[in-house]
């Protein structure tokens, strides 16, 4: 929705720097309303450089990723936020390295804040409570817990804001879950992946910038509140097993309270 900057900025390092030839653009418009918004659009499509699909229902992430998905060509989808930023030139390829594998299900990039620390390094499962982001704010060159911002691994979820699999895929699974209008759609999905039986990669060799909710803001209302923690009771009551027993990728001896792998408060005594 209109934010033309944040996305010209990321279609312009798309189009400056990928590497990996043979790929379609497409943007899943959603109720914008300045006349600048649809002229770049105009500008796009008749460059031919991205396909515009108008999705007018109320702001659903998973509703849009869903309803995009159904228009694409490729037989491989790569879910990409309009505020984000390629660094890695070669990106596509590091990401379809794992991609192609029969084995897995979706990998995640690698992404950092405009200052340069870490913003994504994959998701933690019960993190927060539910879900939250692996090594955030770190800095970009640190090594992080057991060298592991330095090294592909499985994971049990990683971020939407940039995320490539095979379409079948996508398919198989029946998409992203429409009850998680903004949060959790994407740990949800991924968690659905692994039920299916593919691995979810993280691979820190494609990196980006991600000016995380710079579109859709924070969760700075009641009513945003209220929709936040609705989502929060609907993925305690999906997995209520995996939150029980903690992330097979995660050490449990390690803290959920926060983001550094510190050790549990109780076991310092």
């Amino acid at each position: 929705k209109d934010h033309i900057e944040e996305l010209k900025r990321a279609i312009d390092s798309v189009k400056r720097l990928t590497t990996y030839p043979n790929y379609e653009i497409v943007i899943v418009e959603n109720n914008s309303s300045q006349k600048e918004t649809f002229d770049y659009y105009q500008e796009l499509e008749q460059a031919g450089i991205a396909r515009v699909l108008q999705f007018k229902d109320p702001f659903n992430y998973a509703s849009i990723n869903n309803f995009g998905q159904k228009e694409l060509k490729g037989d491989y989808l790569l879910l990409l936020n309009n505020d984000v930023e390629i660094i890695t030139p070669s990106w596509i390829e590091e990401m379809m390295f794992y991609a192609a594998r029969r084995d897995v299900g979706a990998v995640g990039a690698k992404l950092y804040y405009m200052d340069d620390t870490i913003q994504h390094a994959g998701v933690i499962i019960g993190l927060g409570g539910v879900a939250a982001h692996s090594h955030k704010d770190y800095a970009r060159d640190a090594a992080g817990y057991m060298n592991r911002l330095r090294v592909a691994q499985n994971l049990s979820a990683v971020t939407a804001a940039c995320i490539l699999m095979r379409r079948e895929v996508y398919e198989e699974i029946g998409g992203m879950d429409e009850g998680y209008q903004v949060a959790f759609n994407d740990a949800d999905f991924c968690v659905r992946i692994r039920h299916h039986g593919y691995k979810i990669v993280f691979t820190p060799f494609a990196e980006l910038h991600h000016d995380e909710s710079k579109s859709r803001g924070v969760e700075d209302t009641p009513e945003k509140a209220e929709r936040f923690e609705s989502e929060v009771q609907r993925f305690k009551k999906e997995w209520p097993g995996l939150l029980a027993h903690g992330d097979p990728y995660y050490n449990p001896n390690l803290t959920t309270d926060k983001e550094d792998f510190d050790i549990k408060e109780e076991l310092k005594r």
